[in-house]
């Protein structure tokens, strides 16, 4: 049995992507992670898991095709791992703020017997994607790592050697939280609505510092 997990929340202006602003309102920020959330829906979709799961904080976007669970309280380290804890299967877990993903990709993690685990990069020192075969309290390994910082992804693949696992590194992706990023991420992907909505949002999206 295979998860596929999207881990995302209610796209409401001032509560998402605030690093985007400026140069963006709070309302085009929204606008921005509502996109790469249709994107990475679409994308973590297509791939044939046996189930897929949409981990979310907030009134989940309807008709997606994707089991939605609200997330429990507690910081991001401890929803992270709630989602891989309720789930007992091969599981991974993916951001909504990478809509160039690669669906092949992930299929890849779930069709992968050479591997206990497999990890994802971001660019900014974090990851984007995190796979997980099934194991006692596997959500501990996520537990205290620092969320959100240049040495998340470090301290990430810290636990996972520490525990042992056999990891398999997987492309290093951009997520965006700054505009030069959402630019990047755009031209990485060009027909993404990613990238239509920030083309629609005018000549502000190419003034980046």
């Amino acid at each position: 049995m295979t998860t596929v997990i999207v881990l995302a929340k209610e796209c409401v202006p001032g509560r998402v992507k605030t690093r985007l602003t400026p140069p963006f309102s709070p309302e085009e920020a929204a606008a921005l992670a509502a996109a790469s959330l249709a994107d990475t829906i679409e994308a973590a979709g297509r791939v044939a898991a046996d189930r897929h799961l949409l981990w979310f904080d907030g009134a989940a976007p309807a008709g997606t095709g994707f089991e939605v669970v609200q997330q429990p309280a507690g910081g991001l380290d401890e929803r992270i791992a709630a989602a891989f804890d309720a789930v007992a299967d091969r599981a991974v877990l993916v951001g909504m703020d990478t809509p160039q993903l690669d669906p092949a990709v992930l299929e890849g993690v779930l069709d992968d017997d050479a591997a206990d685990a497999w990890f994802g990069p971001a660019s900014d020192g974090g990851w984007w994607a995190l796979g997980l075969d099934p194991m006692p309290h596997r959500g501990d390994l996520i537990r205290g790592v620092p969320m959100s910082t240049a040495r998340t992804g470090a301290a990430t693949r810290l636990r996972l050697a520490g525990a042992g696992l056999r990891v398999r590194p997987l492309p290093t992706l951009t997520d965006f939280d700054h505009a030069a990023e959402a630019l990047a991420v755009a031209e990485s992907a060009p027909t993404s609505r990613f990238a239509a909505q920030l083309a629609a949002l005018g000549p502000r999206s190419l003034a980046v510092a």
